[in-house]
């Protein structure tokens, strides 16, 4: 136990080996739903369902892992949302790209993170940041994990006339199960009982399990209410052999003709912005919540951080999967107490487990996670009370961030428009100095972006 206490600083920040245990269990049931998601959507591409599947749990392990004893952080990795969906149906559905085309991307992607790493730009991003958009990316990132909540228990719905809308079903049994589950997560953090996200997540599900034999919750696939019960315990491990490897082949194809090589970096770098900045977001919002920030705005093993997702994402493209990036669902285990990287080996463990128990995994629905999400949600928004709501170039900037992150549905919108305004505003204000150089050539490539990248897109 000494050992422990020292190898992760324990005592250092104030935690325990129960504390970060439960933490790290809390993060890896609120993101484990990545396992049976990525392999559908990647399987939609082409790629062979079980090899995702097995690729996506081990790049987990590895980048988390790394994350833990390398960095010695509280967060977890695995495949993105948002870049998955941007491998499946933009590279190989939309452009028709093969699989393997898309994986090259990534794995070239991962090698050019892996410099930045080395080089400390990727640090030198963030710390660029003022302190003041920096609360509003964890207030953002904490209201877009709400709504993701909100959206997996079905309270929030598409709309065709208002885009979204409040379900106007809410005494359904999956959706009434999550309010439920809400009120039981509420009940436990007011408490202060400890473990009460990970608590309310098995007790929403117990419930379930509870309602499908009452006959209240029903069973229809073709609206994703699948059974709540375990269709077993144990399974045998897929092959991962039809996806390992296969970037490799891809960069054959990337460099066949001049048309494929501007289209690959094109993708290169779409992969490239979406990463850093949904990396560096979500770091400046899970560092601020787990009060891992000092005085000038840096987190200790940043740099190690950065080379860690670095790693974790160029394996997992020679393993066969999207860009691996930190999840942040890392912020569940943080609102449990994990400061250390305990927190993230724990999470590291139990993606290697899950891998044998994959069918107890997927039989844990939306609608018991959602609690968890929504209230990690609440509580990211704490930093805001530092917020300087006075001044214009920290609120406008500030709001933008919240809003595109929120219904732009991307965390690295929310950053880039953030940044693009915050540059306006200090302009205007005649203090365009004050930024400094590394944020106006973000805003130069944001621009670029934004409007460059489309007109270029329109003529190939």
């Amino acid at each position: 136990m000494e050992k422990l206490n020292n190898f992760f600083k324990l005592n250092e920040r104030k935690t325990s080996v129960r504390t970060e245990v439960i933490a790290g269990l809390t993060t890896f049931v609120t993101m484990a739903y990545i396992l049976p998601v990525n392999m559908n959507i990647l399987s939609a591409a082409g790629l062979d369902s079980g090899a995702v599947f097995m690729a996506t749990a081990i790049s987990a392990v590895i980048g988390t892992m790394l994350m833990g004893l390398f960095a010695g952080l509280p967060f977890a990795q695995a495949p993105g949302m948002g870049l998955n969906a941007f491998f499946a149906y933009t590279v190989v559905l939309t452009m028709g790209y093969d699989p393997s085309f898309a994986l090259a991307a990534v794995l070239v992607e991962g090698l050019i993170f892996i410099l930045l790493s080395v080089t400390n730009i990727r640090s030198q991003l963030m710390e660029s940041i003022p302190k003041q958009l920096r609360l509003s990316i964890s207030a953002g990132i904490g209201l877009f994990i709400m709504f993701i909540g909100f959206q997996n228990a079905k309270i929030i719905i598409g709309d065709p006339a208002t885009l979204v809308a409040v379900n106007p079903n809410l005494t359904e049994a999956a959706i009434a199960l999550s309010i439920i589950g809400i009120i039981i997560t509420i009940v436990l953090w007011v408490k202060q009982v400890k473990g009460a996200l990970l608590i309310g997540i098995f007790a929403t599900w117990i419930l379930g399990m509870i309602a499908q034999l009452a006959g209240w919750y029903q069973i229809n696939v073709d609206s994703g209410l699948f059974s709540l019960f375990p269709s077993g315990v144990l399974s045998l491990p897929p092959s991962i052999s039809p996806t390992i490897g296969l970037c490799f082949s891809g960069i054959k194809t990337a460099f066949s003709s001049p048309g494929n090589i501007i289209q690959f970096l094109m993708v290169v770098l779409t992969f490239l912005y979406v990463d850093i900045f949904d990396t560096l977001g979500t770091f400046a919002g899970v560092a601020t919540k787990a009060k891992l920030i000092d005085e000038n705005g840096n987190f200790p093993g940043s740099k190690r951080a950065f080379t860690s997702d670095a790693i974790a994402t160029t394996c997992g493209a020679i393993l066969g999967t999207s860009t691996v990036t930190t999840f942040v669902e890392s912020a569940s285990g943080v609102e449990e107490g994990g400061r250390t990287g305990l927190t993230a080996v724990t999470t590291a463990i139990l993606f290697l487990l899950a891998i044998p128990f994959f069918p107890i995994i997927k039989a844990i629905p939306g609608f018991a996670t959602a609690p968890a999400l929504i209230m990690v949600g609440i509580m990211m928004c704490e930093p805001m009370k530092e917020f300087q709501w006075d001044k214009a170039d920290v609120i406008i900037p500030g709001v933008f961030s919240i809003i595109f992150m929120v219904v732009g549905y991307s965390i690295s919108a929310g950053i880039m428009w953030g940044i693009m305004s915050y540059l306006l505003v200090k302009t205007i204000q005649g203090r365009a100095k004050d930024p400094g150089i590394i944020l106006w050539v973000l805003g130069v490539l944001f621009v670029i972006k934004l409007f460059i990248f489309p007109i270029i897109e329109t003529y190939l």
